[in-house]
Formats: C-alpha cells, structure tokens, sequence
C-alpha cells in the first residue's frame, strides 16, 4: 500500500523557507525546491499522524490489512470495517485466551457478531476405582452453536476453519450457525 499523493495538501515548513537568503531570492530554486514540498507534504502529514495509523479505530480502511498483518491475523475482506477493527483492536486479547473455550467463543463473537455458545466434553476422564467405567464421553468433542440475525451473513466453511484451527487436531467438532 502506498499514500498518495494529495492535491493542495500544505506542508507545515515549506523548503523553501529553510534556504539561505540568497537562494530564496532566486524565483527559480524557490518553484524548484516547492516541487519537493508537494512530493513530502503527505510523507510529513503522515509522520505527524503516526499514531492514528497504529490505532484500529482511526487507521484508514486501506490501512487495516496490513496492520492485520503486524498482530498476526489474517483478515477476511468481506467483513465490514467495523469488524476488521474490532478484530485487530482485540487479537492481542485473543492470542492471550488461545486454547480455551473462553478464548474461542470470545474470537468467533468478534468474527461473526453473533452470540457464540462453545460445549466442551471436558478435559481428562478418571476415576478412583481400579477398572471402573470412566465418567463422561470417551472421545473429546466440541459444539459450536452460533446465533446470528442472519445466519446467511456468516461463513459456515469460514467458522468451521477457525475452530478447526484453534482446537487440538484430535478434537472432533460440530458447528451450527441459527437464526437469533
């Protein structure tokens, strides 16, 4: 990506201004040097907004998938904007909670805008007697139930693919996408 750039946009410290005396007098160097002013008036304009580039909320739209890229997350182009920056606000949130049936219903909520309901057989069967039936399911499993308005806005194959990735590979799972 590549700013532009912008038509009529001031510099705040024309070159022009910084030459000695002598070479400012000279009309040439002066419309010599102002076509450096239009060249770095968006660079400075930048800089000086630097800040505003490195937060989600401000950041230009165009500017989102590569700060994406900065926190690690792949961004989906089909999502509104308000939900690109939801997701890159919140991925440092996220990569602390991976692992978890908090961390993946929290990460499916922001992806879908939905509400996000994750069941978990549990963790490790046992029991205290030698030989005895062990409690629960014998092989891990994992439902996902997420309620959306519009259950056609979501991606079931893009849900199926997040869960696929943030659980164990030997995990079976079930993702159910409904109607709120």
């Amino acid at each position: 990506m590549m700013r532009g750039t912008v038509p009529g946009l001031p510099t705040a410290v024309p070159l022009s201004a910084m030459l000695p005396g002598i070479f400012q007098e000279d009309p040439f160097t002066v419309r010599f040097v102002a076509g450096f002013d239009d060249v770095l008036a968006p660079v400075l304009s930048t800089l000086d907004n630097l800040s505003s580039y490195l937060d989600p909320a401000l950041a230009p739209e165009d500017f989102l998938a590569w700060l994406a890229g900065w926190v690690g997350l792949e961004l989906d182009e089909s999502w509104p904007v308000e939900r690109q920056r939801a997701a890159i606000a919140q991925a440092a949130q996220m990569y602390r909670m991976r692992g978890t049936v908090s961390g993946l219903q929290d990460n499916l909520e922001v992806l879908t805008g939905g509400r996000v309901r994750v069941a978990d057989s549990g963790g490790v069967a046992w029991s205290m007697a030698p030989g005895a039936e062990f409690p629960g399911q014998d092989q891990p499993r994992l439902a996902v139930r997420v309620s959306v308005a519009d259950p056609s806005s979501v991606s079931v194959s893009a849900v199926d693919a997040v869960v696929s990735a943030a659980k164990p590979a030997h995990v079976v799972h079930r993702v159910e996408v409904v109607a709120s």
